[in-house]
Parts: C-alpha cells; structure tokens; sequence
C-alpha cells in the first residue's frame, strides 16, 4: 500500500476510546485462549491407535521405516505434503509449500524428545530437488510407497502426531484443512493487522484490499523462498518436471 493515503481505515478516535475497544475486545481473546488450552488438554487425552512401525521410506541414504523417522526420540510430528506427478516445479502444491516453509526452526521440538520430518507423497528424488530448490531442510522423506497406509484416505495432505513406545509406533492426533494451520505464524500475525490475511472469504469492512486470485503465489510461483533463488537452478527444474 505505501504512503496510499486514501486507503480504507478503521475510524480514527482518541487514546482512552482505542483503548476502550480494545479491552473489550481482549475479553473475547482472552477468553479464546483458554478454550484453546482446554482443546489442546483434551487432545492430550485422546486415544492412540497403533501403525506399521515398518512402512516403508526413502531418504537421503536409501530406504528407511517410518520408526526411522523418530531419530530416536519419542514423539514425531509428521506434514505429508502433496505432490503433482510429472509437474513443473512452480505447480507444486502451492499450500503445502506455504505451511512447510513456515517450520524451520526444529531445536525448541528436539528439547521436549519431538523431532519433525515432511513425509512427502512424491517419489524421493524429484521431490528432494523440490526441496533443496526451495532452501528447505528439515527432514525430508518420500512416503510414496506408503501414503496409502499412513494417510488411509484421510485428505489431500495432513498433519499427524505419532508416539514410539520401543518398537511401535501409534498415531496420536491428525487433521487437516485449516487445521494445518498450527504448522503457520504468518496468519496469526496477519490476523493481528488491520486488513488481516486479505482473502475474499474474511469478514472485513466495505472496501478492504484484498487479493486477487491466488493468495499463495507471487508472479505464478509458491511464495516463500522463490525470488532468491537463481534462474539457472530455476529453469532446470522446470525443465525437468521436477
């Protein structure tokens, strides 16, 4: 927007009236925040339902199981991102690549024994391209063989939760849709804003901006990392399908 001083604004009023609004307003928030750890504690208390501890993998050094994937710690939080077959890389799932690229930062899981890792539905080479292309690297592994076991119909993409108990393996939480969204800060920061995620679905005033046609992409790309990288590594993954 710039210096556009003819945008649409919320009503302009003193300190005391702004901060009247805004306590009321806290309330409700305050309010949605302890029925979200109430959410989040009733998730703690689901019941788990085992998994093929073995379902089959590939990474980086060859084929590996699904209790692979824990590096040995105890819980594993699993994204399984979409993949479009024999796709240029610029129509890779354009919402999968907006979430994944958001969880970079893995220290604060491994210090509470939960490691992450993207079990993507693509084969492991191409995908991996995809990966590296996008300046990812978190664990990264080709669920190809057995996204039919793990996911069992449930959705495009998903988000799973999965306990190791020695040997086995049990999945405790999944979901999908917006629910994916816990993997995002961009939103719940857009959200804190005055125009907010500027999609054509929220409720916002009369002549609010908002976006046209897809909200996740720049120039036709995914959005994320895209304009840093160079045309040359660019063009060949276009030209490779990949």
């Amino acid at each position: 927007m710039g210096t556009e001083t003819s945008a649409p604004a919320p009503k302009a009023v003193d300190r005391a009236a702004y901060q009247a609004e805004l306590d009321a307003l806290r309330i409700r928030e305050k309010a949605y925040t302890r029925e979200g750890d109430a959410i989040a504690a009733a998730r703690r208390r689901l019941p788990m339902v085992e998994v093929d501890a073995g379902a089959p993998l590939t990474g980086s050094s060859g084929r590996l199981t699904l209790l692979d994937a824990f590096e040995g710690r105890t819980q594993l939080i699993a994204y399984f991102q979409m993949w479009h077959a024999g796709h240029p890389a610029a129509d890779q799932c354009e919402g999968c690549t907006f979430f994944n690229s958001q969880v970079r930062e893995l220290s604060y899981l491994h210090s509470r024994d939960v490691t992450y890792a993207t079990l993507c539905q693509g084969p492991y080479e191409v995908s991996a391209r995809y990966r590296d292309f996008m300046g990812w690297d978190v664990p990264w592994y080709s669920a190809e063989e057995s996204i039919d076991t793990l996911m069992a119909g449930r959705g495009l993409f998903m988000l799973a939760c999965y306990l190791r108990q020695g040997d086995r393996v049990f999945e405790t939480y999944w979901t999908t849709g917006r629910g994916v969204e816990a993997m995002d800060q961009t939103y719940s920061l857009l959200d804190r804003t005055v125009y907010g995620r500027q999609e054509p679905w929220e409720d916002s005033p009369a002549g609010w901006p908002q976006t046209s046609g897809s909200y996740m992409r720049t120039d036709g790309r995914p959005t994320a990392q895209w304009p840093r990288l160079d045309a040359g590594r660019s063009d060949e993954l276009e030209a490779t399908g990949s």
